[in-house]
């Protein structure tokens, strides 16, 4: 059980970070790039530990993997989008935090009952 909890610590600190890129993107503000580089590889290290977790162990939480990997999708579009000096929608930096709660939220589900 102890990987699903360092899964959860993890992106718990993925989503302070998540939570402060966010409020810079709806100031119009610039993203310092060592804090999108590291909220996106903390995330990422989050999913492997779910994976791994299910890879270990009979059961484990799918949903909030699939749910991970859709926001890690839309998390790449936004890196690319900055990197490549384009504007980051707004819409979608709030879609990619929304899905991931929902996927946090299915995390601690799966944990905690």
């Amino acid at each position: 059980m102890g990987t699903i909890y360092a899964a959860i610590s993890i992106f718990g600190l993925v989503a302070i970070s998540g939570m402060y890129l966010f409020s810079l993107i709806m100031r119009n503000k610039q993203m310092p790039k060592a804090v999108t580089l590291i909220h996106g590889l903390f995330g990422g290290l989050g999913i492997v530990l779910l994976i791994v977790y299910c890879f270990n162990n009979k059961t484990g939480p799918v949903v909030s993997i699939i749910v991970f990997a859709v926001a890690a999708f839309a998390g790449v579009m936004l890196n690319y989008r900055d990197i490549t000096g384009k504007k980051v929608p707004k819409w979608l930096a709030m879609l990619h935090g929304l899905v991931a709660v929902i996927g946090f939220a299915f995390l601690l589900v799966f944990a905690l009952c």
